[in-house]
């Protein structure tokens, strides 16, 4: 996953997927007093960006202790992220990842899977186990990529009422398409490595 700092950036934000997430923040927080949805909506997000930052630290060493492999890893991602695209692209009513609680949602499901979901999880895990000596750089990519969800979700109720539902329903299949081909580009660099080390 040999990756510059901007290409970072860019894949943690289709793996956040802030676009695809309005919808599922203006419909969670509908209920929500306005004076608080500020401050979940930054709850969450500093919930995900501590998880992912935790992984970050943590992925290698975590992969050792459970003897994980990259080529695993990369299809186990690219098989999840594969899945999450699909149901981005072919939208279902009970949404991304299924049924959600009532009440003001705290962790799950907008910080977890939402944000800080498996592919996301897996990617940072990627970023860090194979470039361990750009950990700087990896943590300012997520930082950026988080201040940017951050603020995109803090006005997902404008954006929402400005692009419409027919509007945002098309971004998030768009990004659904970027998915499945960062999911398969996953799966054939496992595929790939596997078999390299087989020989």
């Amino acid at each position: 996953m040999d990756v510059s700092f901007a290409s970072a950036v860019v894949i943690l934000l289709l793996v956040m997927d802030p676009v695809g997430n309005i919808p599922l923040f203006v419909s969670l927080l509908r209920n929500v007093d306005p004076a608080r949805r500020v401050a979940v909506i930054v709850r969450e997000c500093a919930i995900a960006f501590a998880v992912l930052l935790v992984f970050v630290f943590i992925g290698n060493p975590l992969l050792v202790l459970l003897g994980l492999s990259d080529p695993s890893l990369n299809i186990a991602g690219g098989v999840i992220l594969f899945l999450i695209a699909l149901r981005m692209i072919f939208k279902r009513p009970e949404g991304i990842f299924g049924d959600t609680i009532a009440g003001e949602p705290f962790i799950v499901p907008l910080a977890i899977p939402s944000i800080a979901g498996p592919t996301a999880l897996a990617t940072v895990i990627l970023m860090a186990s194979r470039a361990p000596e750009r950990m700087l750089e990896w943590v300012l990519a997520l930082s950026v990529a988080m201040a940017i969800t951050l603020v995109l979700l803090l006005f997902a109720d404008r954006i929402s009422k400005w692009v419409g539902e027919r509007g945002l329903l098309a971004l998030e299949r768009l990004m659904g398409l970027l998915l499945t081909a960062i999911a398969v580009e996953m799966l054939l660099r496992g595929i790939e490595t596997f078999i390299r080390q087989l020989r």
